[in-house]
């Protein structure tokens, strides 16, 4: 047994850093539910889609290739015949790609319930995506708030239609910590005055919990039955430093106590199914408890000024119409 399961504690929901995704929804029936889990082709994402499957949701998995998608899958599929899978092609880094995921779903009369915002890129050196933005802000969190908000009108409909609660899980990190507040313009995160790898990993993770924050605030005075949070899945070998190989000696030296994937991918799960967290919005998760995040991540002007950016850069791009 790893050592991390030695020191996981259960806390008020019952679950800890030791519980699995399998764990945390025994006994949950999802069955009806309709959700879209990005960068589910591998590591927690795989296996949040996998769960959510296996209790009966029918689960999209967006790729940025088709191939890679159904490959995915066809392994799913040879673990539970009767998942409920389907893959759409979408690039997260692309904001015509997602505008183009986001209109094909809308157009379907599928409904949608729950959206975990999973993907995730790590330690890529710097580069600038097709519309101008540093890479990971582009993917971990530009991304998403363009497909949320694409997607916000259709959750809210089917948690009318169906009287369900909507769910949206942004999948963060602890990394978030290490940011601060002064990079909120386009010129600081394509140009920071150091640019450090791990740095801009962890501004693009706080800006998804300020979204998660941001979002709920507005969707409590719309009084929609839509929630949003956030949460940190825990340190684990998945490939999100594909780009660097800097993390293979201290993940070695961490092993014993690292999760696994499984239970990473609890507090995803757990969020995004659990009876616990009905009605509960703007919360930050760690081992399926309430956590509190960075003081910058509490930052109600932070995260005022972060979905203004966000809004204002969005509609300067030249989208297809």
């Amino acid at each position: 047994m790893a050592l991390w399961n030695w020191f996981g504690r259960e806390g008020s929901s019952g679950f800890g850093s030791s519980s699995t995704a399998q764990e945390v929804t025994d006994g949950i029936d999802a069955t009806g539910l309709t959700a879209i889990v990005t960068g589910a082709t591998s590591g927690i994402g795989k296996e949040t889609a996998r769960v959510l499957a296996l209790r009966g949701a029918k689960v999209i998995i967006p790729s940025r290739t088709l191939e890679s998608g159904l490959r995915v899958k066809e392994s799913l599929l040879k673990e539970n015949p009767n998942a409920k899978l389907e893959v759409m092609e979408m690039d997260l880094g692309s904001m015509n790609s997602v505008t183009s995921f986001s209109r094909s779903f809308n157009s379907s009369n599928r409904h949608l319930n729950i959206l975990i915002n999973n993907a995730g890129i790590m330690a890529c050196p710097l580069q600038l995506s097709e519309d101008g933005v540093e890479l990971r802000f582009a993917t971990n969190y530009l991304g998403h708030f363009l497909l949320t908000n694409l997607l916000l009108d259709k959750l809210k409909t089917t948690s009318k239609e169906t009287g369900i609660e909507g769910r949206i899980v942004n999948v963060s990190s602890s990394a978030h910590s290490a940011a601060d507040n002064s990079w909120i313009s386009l010129e600081k995160i394509n140009n920071p005055p150091k640019y450090l790898l791990y740095g801009a990993y962890g501004r693009s993770k706080l800006a998804n919990i300020l979204h998660a924050n941001e979002l709920s605030k507005n969707l409590q005075e719309e009084g929609a039955n839509v929630t949003a949070n956030s949460l940190h899945p825990g340190s684990m070998p998945t490939n999100i430093a594909r780009h660097t190989n800097l993390l293979a000696i201290p993940l070695k030296l961490m092993k014993p106590f690292i999760k696994t994937i499984e239970q990473g991918a609890a507090t995803t799960c757990y969020v995004a199914l659990h009876p616990n967290v009905k009605g509960v919005y703007g919360k930050y998760f760690v081992d399926c408890k309430e956590t509190l995040p960075s003081s910058h991540a509490q930052d109600k002007d932070l995260g005022k000024k972060l979905w203004d950016f966000s809004q204002d850069f969005l509609k300067n791009l030249n989208r297809p119409k």
